[in-house]
């Protein structure tokens, strides 16, 4: 039986501007722990990215700029691949999607599926400028939105409410290219009837393994099965892209989410060809068997890696489909939503120039609030506080001291002892458990991408090193009993190793300096516990691994967040709705509100407001109609904590039986926001 192979792919990056804190904490940085894990274990790993260097976004950037598509891909292709090679993302080749080997992939996949029939050819209208003489796609359309009535939402979403659109929704339309007002016109694309392929035995076949995913992922796929899947057009009306391999086709490239995902194969293909292995790619993407195919993305890619892209390789044939798809929600900053356009971002290429040769500070701090679950918020007060309090204090306290005390009781030479000490046994057993049962429930959380829980068991490792040391305290051992001295501080030596042997694929800047510092960096060790230093054995000088972060470091970053807001301040005026009539403790203690989980959305058919929710109360999983479908996409909302009111009657809705009402926040626009905790709770958590 041949060796499982692991191809990792983590989403590519659009090329249009750098990549922000909320790019890594959602896709890099889980994927870099999970293929270091795996390599650590001694698994075959196959790590690809690439820069996504096509689309509307990149052609839009370049008319803002002045410059070129290329030239803009060109600038930011190099900001974004050293951005990730100095922060240490370990990719085993990171591409970019106009290089030759990449069209010709991409051309070559459309053409096999042209062949066999796969596409319908339909005319559509779309919008035209008349002045640019262009097609618009989506994002060249602006107008005002339909729900909030911002006069500047684009063709396919509004950024202030969030809302996905189509361009023929908005009202007072214009062209983003001239300002002028675009007129409706016939045009000819071919489509991919995603209804008819979900139909298709090899489609269902792969579906029952959806059913093992994340619940967020698997809500989202839910939800577009149940909603309904249309045919969607694989090319485009642009000059920037790849163009459509059908002779006689000109001014047309292929959407670029069609060409996006070929990527990760082109890449593939031209790692393979460096190696001068040409033909070595198809025994990671053809290799049904055995490879285990796993796509990081962030929860905005995940109808496109869990349908569109396996549609068309199941269409195609021959390819490998996805084992896991461990998509992340959103990270938000300081209480608000990372926006690129408003500069409210914490950049990763300038992290790196204002905390050089911290990598590791950053990675420890975004694992630990990684939006596994539901979106979370980075606060540099938080970032703060997790350095000095967990990575100083903890971490970096045990294994300093293990060493400073090495050095000054042994002259840095790792003592022999073969002592069995009666006193020393309920300590040493306890520090044995503990370390075992956070190593095992560690591998466990890697091994499910449950990386917030896998680091946390790293830190209870630290934390029993420290716990161990209290409790024996060979400063003072040493005065009474060498032997026992002699035979705690190599327990806890010992440790320092097992934790920079575990620690590698977390932090794996501190993994290595402790192996520097314990003079083993030249040593490969197997992943685990099951290692040791030998008695006689010099080690290095001690050094802190970590250092404080000051108030004004701190201040610092806030200062530069405060005027990027102000740079970009919009001034609005609320209004707040006056209190309504009191009422007596009795009313309100009637009301059994609960913490719930929404497992299914899905929009009501011919109703613009009402959604059908089904939601894990804790006590039973209800069907509820909500009135929040101009507010929400079903899809974004799949996973999502809501209050919910259990015990009001059951009421029928458009033939739906509705048991419950969700809680929502309404602000002064009109626009709705979901009543839920900060924290994930327990399904079922009473609202008091």
């Amino acid at each position: 039986m041949n060796k499982k192979k692991h191809l990792v792919t983590a989403a590519l990056p659009y090329a249009n501007g750098p990549v922000h804190i909320g790019h890594m904490a959602g896709c890099y940085l889980p994927a870099d722990i999970y293929a270091r894990y795996q390599r650590a274990k001694g698994e075959d790993v196959l790590f690809v990215c690439g820069s996504d260097e096509h689309g509307v976004a990149i052609t839009i950037k370049a008319k803002k700029e002045g410059i070129t598509p290329q030239q803009v891909v060109d600038k930011y292709n190099g900001i974004i691949k050293d951005a990730f090679a100095n922060f240490g993302i370990t990719f085993d080749i990171y591409s970019r999607t106009s290089n030759p080997t990449h069209h010709e992939t991409a051309q070559a996949f459309f053409k096999d599926l042209y062949d066999k029939g796969a596409f319908e050819e339909k005319e559509t209208e779309q919008y035209y400028d008349v002045e640019a003489q262009q097609f618009l796609a989506d994002r060249y359309i602006i107008g005002t939105c339909p729900v909030c009535s911002n006069p500047n939402a684009y063709g396919d979403q509004c950024e202030n409410c969030g809302t996905s659109l189509d361009p023929k929704e908005l009202k007072d339309v214009r062209s983003a290219l001239s300002d002028s007002k675009p007129e409706l016109r016939t045009s000819k694309n071919w489509f991919l009837n995603l209804g008819d392929l979900a139909e298709k035995p090899e489609f269902k076949e792969y579906s029952k393994r959806v059913e093992g995913w994340k619940s967020n992922v698997k809500g989202q796929f839910n939800s577009w099965i149940n909603q309904g899947l249309h045919a969607r057009a694989m090319t485009r009306d642009l000059d920037w892209g790849i163009k459509v391999p059908i002779e006689g086709v000109e001014g047309k490239v292929l959407y670029v989410w069609f060409d996006a995902p070929i990527g990760y194969i082109s890449a593939t293909k031209e790692y393979f060809e460096q190696k001068g292995t040409v033909d070595e790619w198809k025994n990671w993407w053809q290799d049904q068997e055995n490879t285990n195919l796993v796509h990081f993305i962030g929860k905005d890619n995940i109808v496109f890696h869990t349908l569109i892209f396996p549609m068309m390789l199941l269409e195609h044939g021959g390819y490998v489909l996805p084992t896991q798809v461990p998509a992340n929600e959103f990270l938000n900053l300081e209480g608000q939503k990372i926006s690129t356009s408003r500069n409210w971002a914490i950049w990763l290429h300038e992290y790196l120039e204002d905390f050089p040769n911290r990598t590791d500070e950053l990675r420890y701090v975004l694992t630990s609030i990684a939006p596994e679950t539901k979106d979370a918020d980075f606060t540099w007060r938080d970032y703060q506080l997790k350095v000095n309090s967990e990575l100083v204090a903890i971490l970096g306290n045990f294994v300093n001291r293990a060493l400073v005390l090495t050095h000054k009781f042994y002259e840095g030479v790792v003592p022999t002892t073969n002592g069995e000490f009666a006193e020393l046994a309920a300590p040493t057993n306890d520090l044995h458990q503990e370390t075992k049962r956070a190593f095992d429930a560690m591998e466990t959380s890697l091994q499910s991408f449950k990386f917030r829980e896998a680091q946390a068991e790293l830190m209870n490792i630290a934390r029993a090193g420290n716990k161990y040391m209290g409790d024996t305290e060979p400063w003072k051992l040493i005065k009474q009993d060498p032997e026992q001295t002699a035979f705690v501080i190599k327990n806890c030596l010992d440790l320092c190793l097992q934790i920079a042997n575990v620690a590698a694929p977390i932090l794996p800047a501190t993994a290595h300096r402790i192996k520097e510092q314990l003079n083993v960096a030249d040593k490969t060790y197997a992943f685990g516990l099951d290692v040791s230093l030998e008695g006689g054995h010099t080690i290095n000088k001690a050094e802190h691994l970590f250092k404080n972060i000051d108030d004004k470091e701190i201040e610092k970053q806030l200062e530069k967040l405060e005027a990027n807001k102000k740079e970009n301040a919009v001034v609005t005026e609320t209004t707040v709705a006056p209190a309504k009539p009191e009422i007596v403790f009795d009313d309100f203690a009637k009301m059994d509100i609960r913490i719930g989980t929404i497992l299914e959305a899905e929009r009501v058919p011919k109703t613009d407001k009402l959604m059908k929710l089904l939601v894990d109360t804790g006590v039973d999983k209800r069907t509820v109609v909500s009135g929040i479908a101009q507010h929400f996409e079903a899809a974004d909302i799949i996973g999502k904590q809501v209050s919910i009111l259990i015990n009001l009657a059951p009421r029928k809705l458009k033939g739906i039986e509705s048991q419950g009402m969700i809680l929502m926040a309404e602000d002064a626009s009109g626009k709705l926001h979901f009543v839920n905790p900060n924290d994930e709770v327990e399904n079922g958590s009473g609202v008091s």
